[in-house]
């Protein structure tokens, strides 16, 4: 069972009394087990698109999907759009520097998927950190980097987390992107989303490997390469995601880019995350089991695999953060931690350039090496 290592970066409602912070490895279902349901995932094609980047892209009927599969989920109908409009952005962010929005998807100019479909794709993180009474919602813009992993049973992670729930059961919601050569066949950072219910015990569901998520939009595929990358020194590359809650329908969307819904997790099949989310976290996972004192240390690499310290053009980032009230009102949070497992390894930096730019939240490290146990 492989283990992560986390950064963490806490924001805390200011009348939460806040304890040291426990940052505890995740149960993580291991591959073989993803192997043995994409093996039982058989759901039948209307069509297949062969992307030139080696992708092969299976278009579902939209109510054959693998959410169906869920018992609280027989009798769901799809909602085919939120019935409110987005949170609305209370504050004013200026961007530190500037940086381009990767929205396209390679396997688009082999084709599309019809309509009444979706695909069923295959396919976890140094952490922003938010505690409080309770939250709807999380909204981040995050850096995108092909970062090393040293064999095909590891795999880095950047990404935005929801939960709720006791230490040893929680339940949560991710979305991100991922680099995990055993899963996806190559070392391309690629678009996922995860969710549990058990603190990853028994559950804990890569993209549309088991039911659960209910996918709305053929034209964004859970799983997909996101390209281009970012290049040291040179052009950023960031891709925005968020995850929020309408509460009269309970149910979680996930949005990529401005207005891109891509789908949603419905509120039956959770119980601490029915209602609301008490954690939210943004940043950056390695997974691996040579960590924690295990030598040789991975080299896996976290975010670019730069030290947080190198800033922008060289350390990963997650820009404009917002947390969603139950107003559906978004804003920056009022106290914020940073936290890092291993610092000698990979580090957390909340960096702020002046007081009229909100901070940057800045993650990563190489690993394994001179400084590195």
């Amino acid at each position: 069972m492989g283990k992560r290592i986390t950064l963490i970066f806490l924001f805390v409602i200011t009348f939460l009394v806040l304890s040291s912070v426990d940052v505890k490895t995740k149960a993580i279902q291991n591959l073989s087990e993803v192997d043995r349901k994409l093996m039982v995932l058989n759901k039948p094609a209307i069509k297949s698109i062969k992307s030139e980047d080696g992708d092969i892209i299976d278009c579902v009927d939209i109510y054959k999907q693998p959410a169906f599969d869920h018992p609280a989920l027989r009798n769901h109908i799809i909602q085919m759009k939120p019935n409110n409009s987005f949170p609305f952005d209370t504050t004013i962010s200026v961007k530190n520097e500037s940086s381009l929005q990767v929205l396209s998807q390679t396997w688009h100019k082999s084709g599309s998927c019809p309509k009444g479909t979706i695909f069923p794709f295959v396919e976890l993180a140094a952490y922003l950190f938010t505690k409080g009474y309770g939250f709807v919602g999380a909204r981040g813009v995050i850096n995108v980097w092909n970062p090393r992993v040293d064999s095909p049973d590891e795999y880095t992670t950047a990404q935005i987390w929801i939960k709720n729930g006791p230490n040893d059961g929680f339940e949560s919601i991710e979305a991100g992107w991922m680099v995990n050569p055993k899963l996806f066949s190559d070392s391309q950072p690629r678009l996922y989303i995860r969710w549990t219910m058990d603190a990853y015990q028994k559950t804990g569901c890569i993209n549309l490997i088991c039911s659960g998520f209910v996918q709305i939009n053929p034209r964004y595929e859970l799983g997909a390469p996101i390209q281009p990358t970012s290049q040291e020194r040179g052009k950023q590359y960031e891709v925005q995601i968020q995850i929020y809650q309408l509460p009269e329908t309970r149910k979680w969307w996930l949005v990529y880019g401005e207005d891109k819904v891509i789908g949603y997790w419905p509120y039956e099949i959770f119980n601490h995350l029915q209602r609301k989310a008490r954690i939210v976290q943004w940043g950056g996972d390695v997974n691996s089991k040579n960590i924690k004192g295990v030598k040789p240390h991975t080299t896996t690499a976290m975010g670019s695999g730069n030290y947080a310290y190198g800033l922008w053009g060289s350390a990963c980032y997650i820009d404009r953060l917002r947390i969603v009230d139950y107003n559906l009102l978004t804003k920056y949070p009022i106290w914020v931690r940073s936290n890092a497992e291993e610092p000698n390894c990979y580090t957390a930096l909340n960096y702020q350039k002046s007081l009229a730019i909100e901070p940057v939240f800045y993650f990563g490290g190489p690993g394994g090496g001179l400084f590195c146990p």
